[in-house]
């Protein structure tokens, strides 16, 4: 269900009426993003610290601390993020857990009438992220996903800008990547896990694995029962910018190709990825790599868009237009038309009192995240992957449609 701003604003209404001027906010996870969110969330004045709640004891303790320091108030704590949906004085969440556990709290949190800051990506799943869509327009809510350099740098809209503009004609490819790790994780044995860690509910709607120091925390990211390598991790920040430049949708086809090339460890995600995937008149291409392409070795991450009249590198806070191979600095930028953002989370603080989109919709977030995933399910299957997007299915493969979506782990539901 696509939703303009008119049609979010008249389903808003007085139902919808803006909360009073200070706005209490629940922080669901606060280990290392979530500490880094909480400090953002901290700068705003009119933002209030409710209640924090985390499975790890330590990272509870460590956010109290925070808070404490900032605000000199003690905010609830929870380890059932459940628990606290139920305080209704809280106006809006920040969602700050692996990926796996995206989905459950967004999905419940809107039923329960909160707003949601979400990391990115969005979803372990395409299936999860399509009901977190669905949940949020069914229950009228404010939502921003986490990729920040979207609001919090200026240089994406000048980026895109430009691309709409013409400068460098009419866009035929693009080109983006990552540099990936070298260095293993190590391969440390199976053992219980740390006493004030929860890691039985850790794994939530994931299966039943022995404890692995690897596989919980900021490591979670390289185990494909819980996230998608550094490939997920990254292809929302970087290849935003092409889908707001060109106003993608989804792609019609991926292939992909890769491996993990390091023995020193137990994680399960390439460190060399490589996707093509088809748009409508345009392909993309995709490399996680532990070397930048050739020309931009300084450049750990990048996105190239080729035109028919010189081509436009784009990095989170630079750009530089390219034409015959040699950098132009006498172009005539075009006027600005994209309003600058006052911050990404301040955005989100902004939405929760006008009840206005975000330009991080959850919506914009499932549409970005999607594409990324279905590259992991090309790549784990080994196959071309035909996509609906209508259905949000893919097409003639029945062993690939089975991980559009996650089967949960008895006794978890999503909603």
């Amino acid at each position: 269900m696509n939703v303009t701003r008119r049609t979010f604003f008249a389903l808003s209404g007085a139902a919808l009426a803006a909360p009073n001027d200070r706005i209490n906010v629940g922080f669901i996870g606060v280990g290392n993003m979530g500490t880094s969110r909480l400090r953002g969330f901290l700068k705003n004045s009119d933002m209030h610290v409710a209640a924090l709640c985390d499975l790890d004891d330590n990272y509870l303790s460590r956010a109290m601390g925070i808070v404490k320091e900032s605000r000199g108030t003690e905010p609830k704590t929870y380890k059932d993020f459940r628990k606290l949906l139920e305080d209704k004085s809280i106006d809006a969440v920040c969602i700050a857990t692996p990926d796996h556990w995206h989905a459950m709290p967004t999905v419940q949190a809107c039923a329960a009438g909160k707003d949601v800051f979400v990391e990115k990506p969005l979803s372990y799943s395409i299936g999860e992220g399509r009901a977190m869509v669905t949940a949020a327009r069914k229950h009228q809510r404010v939502t921003q996903m986490g990729n920040h350099i979207h609001n919090d740098l200026p240089n994406y809209r000048r980026a895109v800008e430009l691309i709409r503009s013409g400068v460098i004609g009419k866009v035929q490819h693009v080109n983006i990547w990552k540099t990936s790790e070298t260095k293993g994780l190590g391969t440390p044995a199976d053992a219980a896990p740390p006493a004030g860690f929860d890691y039985a509910t850790w794994l939530g709607p994931a299966p039943k694995r022995a404890y692995n120091s690897n596989r919980a925390h900021f490591n979670y990211r390289y185990f494909w029962d819980y996230s998608g390598g550094m490939f997920i991790d990254f292809w929302c920040h970087i290849t935003d910018v092409a889908y707001w430049a060109l106003d993608l949708t989804a792609p019609k086809s991926v292939v992909a190709t890769g491996r993990r090339e390091i023995t020193d460890d137990n994680a399960e995600t390439p460190n060399f990825l490589d996707l093509v995937y088809e748009y409508p008149g345009m392909n993309l291409t995709w490399s996680l790599n532990p070397m930048a392409p050739a020309g931009f070795e300084d450049k750990g991450i990048g996105c190239v868009f080729q035109g028919s009249a010189g081509s436009l590198f784009v990095d989170y806070a630079t750009h530089q237009v390219f034409v015959k191979g040699k950098p132009v600095l006498d172009f005539k930028r075009p006027a600005p038309t994209i309003p600058d953002s006052p911050g990404h989370i301040r955005e989100f603080l902004d939405s929760v009192k006008s009840r206005k989109l975000t330009t991080c919709d959850i919506e914009y977030g499932h549409k970005l995240t999607k594409a990324g995933l279905l590259g992991n399910i090309a790549y784990r299957t080994g196959r071309r992957i035909t996509w609906d997007d209508a259905k949000e299915q893919i097409v003639g493969d029945a062993k690939a449609n089975q991980m559009v979506t996650r089967k949960y782990r008895k006794p978890w539901k999503l909603a």
